[in-house]
């Protein structure tokens, strides 16, 4: 993976916050290069494990997730297990949905994403767990009311299979709000000198050309909680901005930036101007003034190239690791959830090792 240029990082004392345990299950057909089963673990937006049906093997992908087995000697080869099982189910799941749609062979995925989350202030839990067939929501497990919701006519019959289990939803309600609440803590004291700190970001001022936009960039921030603005003779501008999403470094911290539409700002009055960086749980902000003299240019010397690399290469990595993730954000659209599976056909398995 690409190196990224990093100024000086401060740490901090971490706030209380909720704290989240999530799995992704992908299962394809008809993808080239890429494995037919993919099994990523995250803690806190970090991926902890992984396996797929090429290596048959669950492994760690953070250093403090060795600890496990001082708990639990047979941890990964537990894993191991549920990884190898998981990939039959979902391989027959593929065939089942298949030929219940009257498709023909080609490119097909189903996809499982679950979790919990435990708010480390309040105590409160919760759970989930939903599924996806080709991008599109098919199966969602209504906790509270121990009921599957069918989001297409042809999970219908599922839906009424699983619902009559009665034993499994008592058992899934158990496990969301016990079980993986418990696993949840135990991770988070495991990686509590990564998960519970607080980074302060370096923050930058960029633009391409002089009538191009000027981009507030902060980047190598940590944990993912922030908020960037502008700001005009103090108060937070809401109209001539554009925020962009917050992104993952390959070093587990995050980037994110804000454009300022400066076309018509006079000269005069561009030190009214400021970029506000703020992360949970630290008191003071990072304010960077708009100010000529310090912004970098698309000119030799600014590696604006590199910049684009990464983030390009990131999004892919994040693509193929934790797909479902973009199929079930809440509040999702059709239009996202598509723009997975179309990714899904392109993924090579040289990308998947980086």
């Amino acid at each position: 993976m690409r190196e990224f240029i990093f100024l000086l990082l401060f740490c901090h004392v971490a706030s209380p916050v909720t704290h989240s345990l999530k799995y992704f299950y992908t299962a394809s057909s008809g993808v080239p290069n890429f494995p037919e089963f993919v099994a990523v673990a995250l803690v806190d937006e970090i991926q902890i494990d992984y396996c797929d049906s090429n290596t048959k093997r669950a492994e760690p992908k953070q250093d403090w997730m060795n600890k496990v087995t001082a708990d639990d000697p047979q941890y990964w080869e537990t894993q191991t297990g549920v990884c190898v099982s998981n990939q039959e189910f979902f391989k027959a799941e593929i065939e089942t949905l298949r030929q219940r749609f009257n498709q023909t062979e080609g490119v097909h995925t189903y996809q499982r994403m679950s979790g919990c989350e435990w708010d480390d202030e309040t105590g409160d839990v919760s759970g989930y767990e939903q599924y996806g067939y080709d991008g599109e929501d098919w199966l969602v497990l209504d906790l509270k009311r121990q009921t599957w919701i069918a989001s297409t006519p042809q999970a219908v019959i599922t839906k009424q299979r699983w619902d009559q289990n009665k034993a499994q939803l008592e058992y899934l309600q158990y496990y969301f709000t016990k079980e993986c609440i418990d696993w949840l803590k135990k991770y988070v004291d495991y990686g509590k000198s990564t998960l519970q700190r607080t980074v302060l970001p370096s923050v930058s001022l960029l633009q391409k050309t002089p009538s191009s936009p000027v981009s507030c960039h902060a980047t190598g921030f940590y944990p993912d909680r922030v908020m960037l603005f502008w700001m005009k003779d103090g108060e937070e501008l809401q109209e001539h901005m554009d925020k962009r999403k917050i992104l993952p470094n390959h070093d587990g911290t995050f980037q994110t930036s804000v454009q300022l539409d400066v076309s018509s700002v006079k000269p005069e009055d561009w030190g009214k101007y400021e970029c506000v960086f703020q992360l949970s749980g630290v008191k003071e902000d990072i304010v960077t003034k708009l100010d000529p003299a310090v912004i970098k240019t698309n000119n030799p010397g600014i590696n604006t190239a590199l910049v684009i690399g990464v983030v390009a290469g990131l999004l892919l990595l994040l693509a193929i690791c934790i797909a479902g993730v973009f199929i079930w954000r809440r509040n999702n659209n059709g239009e996202g959830r598509r723009e997975v599976h179309k990714a899904l056909k392109t993924l090579d398995q040289k990308t998947l090792r980086t």
